[in-house]
């Protein structure tokens, strides 16, 4: 197995998430984690990752369809799932989730709490356990340090996504509390808490970026987050915090611990572990680590045979083709996408599209359009495929690669942003936004000009399908603006609403404006 994470499951089911956490497990092999017993007590680095290790296993819904991820790309403008047929209704929510009339009983949107907060119980859990493993005497105080401080800087990475995602949210941070009943927190003081918290506990992880640390959060994960913190403290708080986020970006560049790859592709090929980009990544692995798959859920049933997949694909996920067409020719991440005549795998055999409907006027041969022309009601061929990862010849049901959280060059363009909004005339701003460009275009194509639509665009094109884009069509103001798809929205619906089931779970918790 190429991975080095520890991958050991926590065994716990939460719905809803904040009232009571029941246990169950069918795996008679599962690691006892909860019980300490004197002869096995926390005294080595190993026997620490035997529970911190499981808390990262569930980042892999990250990779699958349905939650947290999903509906980031789908309520912007890179992304839709467009109905087709039958196929893709879900009873309207992803049409609902394109055009911002997000509503709380839509299952994606409890997915994507659940997520959240199932990962800030685990993370509460073993934060407990360690404290008082250390307080009985159990633990190596000193050890246990730095392993309570990579848990709760994962916790707070949870609950910066719960804070942009949901806004007014519960905070908690104890575990197995009698009689506590959860309240939403404003969103400015979920903010000075994940500070605080990341304040405390950056300082004392890891600065190894190796092997040992890949796929978990050390120093360099724990700068990203603050940076990204400080990037949106503007919407987050009303407060810009500028001056803070390029401090956390330059402690990265600085470091010298990451760089560009000479190739962009590289960064998304099957076997992208030892991409010198990543700085943090969920390690995915077909058989011990499974959950991602983007081939499925983009490509159409008979571009299994294009790549010799192990099963048919599911035919949803498209780019839109205002987005699609801010990439030029001459930019190879426009291979992100996948458009045009699809063939089996020797290149020259069409394939066909058996149930193409009457009125396409593509017919039998499948051929990928970059139109759509109704989300709520599309042709079975209509949209740009996402082909942004390697999908290696006979793939499985799930990819080996690997999904980047945290990748080096998004913290270039953070600084360049920053830069800008400090001095629109800064050449260093530009300097770096052309860094990037050069990379991906042969001959080069700088820009000469740096402003706020050429800043986003070029976001778009490096960072497409990295779940960055609904945040930052909000934080440059045009996530409201209407799209072919989206009639316009109002602010409040910057926000998801907060689940039908948690509210009449027991939390004493408060829905968000606007639902």
């Amino acid at each position: 197995m190429k991975k080095t994470i520890t991958r050991l499951l926590f065994c716990l089911t939460v719905l809803p998430v904040l009232v009571g956490l029941p246990y169950g497990c069918n795996n008679l092999d599962e690691e006892i984690t909860d019980r300490i017993i004197a002869d096995d007590y926390f005294k080595t680095d190993k026997d620490f990752l035997r529970v911190v290790g499981p808390l990262y296993t569930a980042l892999y819904s990250l990779g699958s369809h349905g939650g947290f991820f999903t509906l980031q790309e789908v309520s912007s403008d890179e992304v839709a799932i467009p109905t087709r047929g039958s196929e893709w209704g879900d009873g309207g929510m992803w049409t609902r989730a394109q055009r911002h009339e997000f509503m709380p009983y839509d299952a994606s949107v409890n997915s994507a709490f659940t997520f959240l907060y199932t990962g800030i119980s685990n993370c509460n859990r073993t934060i407990s356990l360690l404290e008082k493993s250390v307080q009985k005497g159990f633990a190596d105080p000193v050890l246990a340090d730095k392993y309570i401080a990579e848990t709760r800087a994962l916790r707070a990475l949870f609950y910066y996504w719960a804070m942009d995602g949901f806004g007014n949210i519960p905070v908690i941070l104890e575990f197995d509390l009698a009689n506590y009943t959860p309240t939403t927190v404003q969103r400015a003081d979920v903010f000075a808490m994940i500070e605080q918290e990341l304040a405390e506990a950056v300082p004392l992880l890891d600065h190894k970026n190796d092997a040992t640390t890949y796929g978990r959060i050390n120093y360099y994960t724990g700068k990203a987050i603050q940076a990204k913190l400080y990037l949106n403290a503007a919407v987050y708080t009303g407060t810009p915090r500028w001056n803070d986020c390029l401090a956390a970006c330059d402690e990265i560049i600085q470091s010298g611990a990451f760089m560009l790859e000479p190739s962009y592709r590289d960064n998304f090929k099957t076997d992208n572990q030892a991409s010198r980009e990543n700085i943090f990544a969920v390690a995915f692995d077909e058989t011990f680590a499974s959950g991602f798959n983007l081939h499925m859920m983009t490509l159409h049933p008979a571009s299994q045979a294009t790549y010799n997949l192990e099963q048919q694909p599911w035919n949803g996920y498209c780019s839109l083709q205002e987005f699609y067409n801010k990439l030029e020719d001459g930019d190879i991440r426009k291979e992100n996408f996948i458009v045009g005549p699809q063939f089996a795998a020797d290149g020259v055999t069409p394939l066909l599209d058996q149930l193409a409907e009457p009125n396409d006027p593509d017919g039998l041969p499948l051929n990928y359009t970059p139109e759509i022309n109704d989300i709520a009601s599309a042709l079975r061929q209509e949209g740009a495929r996402i082909g942004k990862y390697e999908f290696r010849n006979g793939t499985k049901l799930n990819m080996s690669n690997d999904l980047p959280v945290f990748r080096y060059a998004d913290i270039l363009l953070m600084k360049a942003e920053i830069l800008w909004r400090l001095d629109p005339n800064s050449t260093e701003a530009l300097n770096i936004v052309n860094q990037i460009r050069d990379r991906a275009y042969d001959p080069d194509q700088p820009l000469s000009v740096l402003n706020a639509g050429a800043l986003l665009d070029e976001r778009g094109r490096e960072l497409f399908y990295e779940g960055v884009r609904r945040q930052d069509m909000i934080r440059f103001g045009v996530f409201g603006n209407p799209t072919q798809f989206m009639p316009g929205s109002e602010p409040c619906k910057e926000i998801w609403p907060i689940p039908f089931v948690q509210l009449t779970g027991g939390a004493n918790i408060q829905q968000n404006p606007c639902y």
